[in-house]
This record gives C-alpha cells, structure tokens and sequence, in this order.
C-alpha cells in the first residue's frame, strides 16, 4: 500500500511534464545566455583555479569540488548503469543532451545563488532559498524550498548512497549491509561535525583523486577494445533516435531515462549545487556560475560517459522494455540487475585480475557515495540555516546530523528498489521548486553576465555592481561595495 503511494508521487513527479518541461528550460536559458555554456568553454576551466578563500568564504575550486562532491555520486555509476537497463543504449545520449542544455541551467541557479548571498555568523550562506526570497520579496517561496532540501537531503536520498555503497562492498568482499553502514556513518559522522570548513578540505582532495582514477581506468577500458568505438557510438545514437531493431520503439524510454538519471547526476535545476556557490570568494557573481556550469560537464560528460562506455564496450547489461514487469529487451548478464552491471564490465575487461573489477568500483562507489552524502549535509545545514536562528538553529543543526546519519543507515540495509525510488522523489520535489524559483528570477543573471563580459573586455577583472545594474535586494554586495570604498 505504501509502495503504491510511492509510486503515485513519482509518477507524479517525474511525469511528461518534467521530462521535456526541464530540457525546454534549459533550452531557453541557453539561447537568452548565447549558449554561454560553449562561448565560456575555457574561461570556466580557467576561473575554477582562481579566486581565494577568506575567513567567510571557501575558494571557486574548493567550492567546485563541494558541488562535485554532490554530483558526482552513485548516479554516475549505478544511475548511469540504470538509465542503459530501462532506457537503452540511446539513454546515454539523452544524459549528453540534458548535460549539454542543464550546463546553462546551473550557470542560472549558481549565479543567482552568489547574486543574492548573506553572510551569516561569519560565513556565507546562499542557495535557492535565499534567492527565492530576496528576488521575489516572498519568504514563503524560499521556505516551501527550504523544507523540501531538507526532506530530500536529510530522509530521502542519502538512503541511495549509503545502499550502492553497502551493495558494493556486499558484492566485492561479503561485508555485512550493517558493518558497512556502521562504517559509514561514522566516518560520515566525524566530517560533518567539523562543519562546511572540513567538509570543503575534504572535498578537495577526495574528489579530484576519486574522479582522476575512476577515469583512468576507464580510459584503459577503452583503449583496449579502441576498435570498438565506432560501433558502440553506433549504436547508441541509432538508439536514441529509434532506429536500432533490438532497441525499436524505446525512445519515450531512452529520453526519459538519459533526462531523469542525468539530473539525478549532474543536479543541474535541481537547486543543490547553488549551496556550494553562494560559499565561494568571488568579486561577481558570474564566475562562479561560469565554473558550476563546467560542473555539469565534468559530471556528465566525464565520469557518466565513462561509466556507459565501459558497460557498453564489454556489453555488461540487460535492458528491459518494461521495468515493472522486467521483459528484457537483451539479456548479455543473466541473472544479474543494473547495480551489478559496472562492476562486471570492469572485471570483464581485466580478467587475469581475481576481483579486480569488484574492488575497484566498490571503492569508487565508496568514495562517490561518501562525499555526496558530505554535501547532502551541507546542503541541508544550509536550510537549517535560513529557517531558524540563534540557539534554536543550533539545536535543528544537531538533530539533522542524526537524522542524516540515520537515514544513511538505515539505506544501507534496505532494498535498492526503494532507496531509488524515495531518492528520486526528493529530488523531483526539490527540482520542481527550484526550477518554477529560476525561471521567475533568471533575469538579473543576464544582466550580470552582461556586465561581465562588458567588464572582461575593457580588460577588467570583473566587479559585481547590484546598484549600477538596476538588481534589487543584492544585500551583501551593497555591503561590501560600501565597505570597499570606505577603505
């Protein structure tokens, strides 16, 4: 019974309208930037090694690493895997779609996140609460959003990463769920009472190091079967558009499942990478937005592109035609599901390796999993934050770490089935509040990107004026300008 319900709100969630409704937003977003997306190719590369931390603020590069750190997670691996099992092979080249468009859509939400920050107690804070407010005057907007982060980041989806992790470690070297969970959490424990400050050291180590050599291997992969590429692009862009015979008929499938696991992925439109932006040092605003946006390619591009074409190129999968009554389409790994599919083509590709491929992605979908869970609490923090203050703040900030830390347990024990489907409500519930906020306000990230490039040209490095813009509510900025022309 509770399961049915389940499902009636993701349906809900995750209907038509959300499908196509996101890519279309992404879509205008990069036609009213000039597809910024392709013209700041390299100066995103670029900014994401400069700026400084500050006593306030953490750097653009520590505060890439923390939003990495939430979007690169299980749904790199085993999102990924399960995008190709219920959507094809032509799924993965809706995840590129979606990545290509939703880079626009995080330059939005991260532009507005720096645009309308606060400094609270010392630190800066922001996110789409903060710019749900502030640009629309209206509170209860950004404390409908606020409730539904906390929902997601804190009840719903740390199950989701705490599950692959547990699943992994189980298939790779029998380690009980509830040893694993135990381990987990109390790592995960020891980091977040350390606050954003030792969230963001982490971040920074853990995930270029994880990121670097879960593609390294990845590039073996491919380069060992280098004859193969032709046909496995083949197929996935015939897929995609219908016109493979084993994969006929399953567009509706390919596009919703290469659009709901790249947003589950790269978070573009889903509000969480705006945390981490509105934490960055910056002197205006668009350069952070600019580095979040190379965010989304990183993510996707990257790491989800190397996780499908391993699958693809040691054809490790099963895809079904209905994923509630499991007809499969191909069956190349009988007897196993999607989460497994990874770790198979890993350990198909070096086979004088005992358990290799087992191990190699078990620890990468530890530490995946384990700096998303890292940013789930910032994320949710964050919303603790913009609800409440003083003493009664402390206490919420208390009970959220073990809330969190008991949701992430309890996720590594459950069933995979219902890890997923409750994480993917939270996040529909956190993208469909976000992404109505970003196309209300997305107007003063024009008119700062504007500014920008005006100011780049006159070979300036840019400063974020509020004022001289006409954008209303820009509090913080205000505040500074004045401060620096006192000094």
């Amino acid at each position: 019974m509770i399961e049915n319900a389940l499902n009636w709100i993701y349906n809900i969630l995750w209907g038509p309208i959300m499908i196509y409704g996101i890519l279309i937003v992404g879509l205008v977003f990069s036609i009213m930037t000039r597809f910024v997306q392709i013209r700041k190719i390299k100066e995103m590369f670029v900014l994401m090694f400069k700026g400084q931390k500050s006593d306030a603020g953490i750097s653009s590069f520590q505060a890439l690493t923390v939003a990495l750190s939430g979007r690169v997670g299980t749904g790199n691996i085993i999102g990924t895997a399960s995008a190709i099992a219920f959507g094809g092979p032509g799924a993965v080249f809706w995840m590129w779609v979606t990545a290509f468009i939703g880079a626009s859509t995080a330059y939005v939400e991260s532009t507005l996140a720096q645009i309308y920050k606060t400094k609270k107690l010392g630190i800066y804070r922001g996110g789409p609460a903060y710019y749900m407010e502030k640009g629309t005057g209206q509170r209860w907007f950004g404390i409908l959003f606020a409730i539904a982060a906390i929902l997601a980041m804190a009840i719903l989806m740390p199950g989701v990463q705490s599950n692959a992790i547990a699943s992994a470690m189980d298939n790779a070297f029998n380690i009980s769920p509830w040893i694993t969970g135990l381990i987990t959490i109390a790592l995960l424990g020891f980091i977040i009472i350390g606050g954003v400050k030792r969230i963001a050291n982490a971040a920074q180590i853990i995930v270029p190091f994880m990121a670097l050599a879960y593609l390294l291997v990845a590039i073996i992969v491919i380069i060992m079967n280098i004859t193969e590429v032709p046909a496995v692009f083949g197929l996935i862009f015939r897929s995609a558009f219908n016109l493979d015979a084993t994969f006929g008929g399953m567009i509706g499938a390919a596009i919703a499942w290469g659009v709901k696991r790249a947003v589950y992925s790269n978070e573009a439109g889903q509000g969480t990478g705006p945390h981490a932006a509105a934490a960055a040092e910056v002197s205006h605003p668009v350069k952070q937005g600019l580095v979040q946006a190379a965010s989304v390619y990183i993510d996707t591009l990257f790491v989800c592109s190397a996780t499908a074409l391993m699958i693809l190129f040691m054809g490790t999968y099963n895809t079904n035609v209905n994923s509630a009554e499991g007809e499969l389409v191909v069956e190349h790994v009988p007897g196993h599901n999607y989460t497994e599919f990874t770790q198979l083509a890993v350990t198909g590709a070096f086979p004088g390796l005992d358990n290799f491929g087992s191990a190699f992605v078990a620890f990468a979908l530890f530490f995946f999993a384990f700096t998303t869970l890292m940013a789930y609490y910032y994320i949710a923090e964050t919303n603790v934050a913009y609800l409440f203050s003083g003493r009664t703040e402390g206490i919420i900030t208390w009970i959220l770490k073990f809330v969190l830390l008991g949701s992430a347990f309890y996720g590594s024990i459950r069933t995979s089935d219902l890890a997923w489907l409750l994480g993917d409500i939270g996040l529909g519930l956190m993208v469909w509040t976000n992404v109505i906020g970003i196309i209300i306000l997305a107007k003063p990230t024009f008119v700062a990107l504007k500014d920008y490039e005006e100011q780049r040209k006159a070979g300036k490095d840019p400063v974020f004026d509020p004022i001289k813009l006409g954008i209303k509510n820009a509090d913080f900025w205000i505040e500074r300008n004045k401060q620096n022309q006192n000094d």
